[in-house]
């Protein structure tokens, strides 16, 4: 989504991250490719920028960024925050986020894992009473690349239908919550004594540990390519079962015509990928959120999900 930065405004596309707590850009110092092809802050032109000098580095799961903490107004649609803390990117590495659309990230997770220390963009839309309500939801459109939204401080009902679904939190710091089982034509395929998951709008597939990733792949019949990608038959869209994640005692599918996704004419990948970290956790990216309009609540430390 589109946010502006400094006084007059500098116009940015940021993803909004369910996954991460800081907001960052690139700033008119960073030559790395990434930073080249997008647009860059310039503080020079901005009366309401404060520099601070200290470092700043983000680490994201597939890349990472280092910079400067710098404070200014910030702009997130008709929202308006004073002395937000943001990072400015001088280096981006590798080829992380030279293909992307948008320029930088704002994180909406909690305060705790901010890298930079500093407190987070609705953090203070809350404290300084910007919100009609401390929560925030997330519509991502099945169909295309229009459509989607984040509406901060609220929901809007006529994008599910029936009732949300309320899970708790199991941790404030990622979005994270327990998952009872996850099964596949009525059989446990995963997590068979339940496990945790972070809701991650950051991330485009849904991740889980390596073994019981193969499990799944292997009951939905992709094979392993040596780049780590998994392809499948685009026919088996139509023929393979709904791999359902039990949350909370709710079962909520997601049906093969998500997590098989094409990526040029014929050629189908699948939407499970495996990620190593030091606990068992389930990332559910945006494969899953594309079915379900997700509520994001502070006020009551729970997540909301509806069909």
């Amino acid at each position: 989504g589109a946010i502006s930065i400094g006084t007059p405004p500098q116009q940015f596309l940021v993803l909004f991250d369910t996954g991460s707590s800081d907001l960052w850009v690139p700033s008119v110092d960073c030559f790395s490719p990434a930073c080249v092809g997008h647009e860059r802050f310039d503080p020079r032109l901005s009366a309401t920028h404060q520099a601070t000098g200290q470092p700043v580095s983000i680490q994201y799961g597939t890349g990472s960024m280092s910079g400067v903490l710098a404070y200014d107004t910030v702009r997130v649609g008709n929202i308006q925050i004073s002395n937000q803390a943001i990072s400015l990117s001088k280096k981006e590495p590798g080829s992380f986020l030279t293909h992307h659309a948008f320029d930088g990230i704002l994180g909406l997770a909690f305060p705790s894992i901010a890298s930079s220390g500093a407190v987070p963009v609705f953090d203070n839309m809350m404290s300084q009473g910007l919100v009609a309500e401390d929560l925030f939801s997330i519509y991502l459109s099945s169909k295309s690349r229009t459509g989607s939204f984040v509406m901060l401080g609220g929901m809007d009902s006529s994008c599910f239908s029936g009732r949300l679904r309320w899970i708790p939190l199991s941790a404030e710091t990622y979005w994270q919550i327990a998952v009872d089982r996850i099964i596949m034509r009525g059989r446990v395929v995963a997590c068979p004594r339940g496990c945790q998951a972070v809701v991650d709008s950051g991330t485009m597939l849904l991740a889980g540990p390596p073994r019981d990733i193969a499990t799944i792949q292997r009951h939905i019949g992709a094979s392993e390519y040596p780049s780590g990608q998994y392809k499948i038959s685009c026919r088996a869209k139509k023929s393979l079962p709904d791999i359902v994640f039990v949350i909370g005692g709710t079962k909520f599918p997601v049906p093969a015509k998500t997590y098989i996704q094409q990526i040029y004419l014929g050629y189908c990948k699948s939407g499970f990928e495996s990620i190593t970290v030091p606990t068992e956790l389930w990332i559910l990216g945006q494969v899953f959120l594309r079915q379900y309009y997700s509520v994001f609540d502070r006020a009551h430390r729970r997540v909301g999900l509806a069909p």
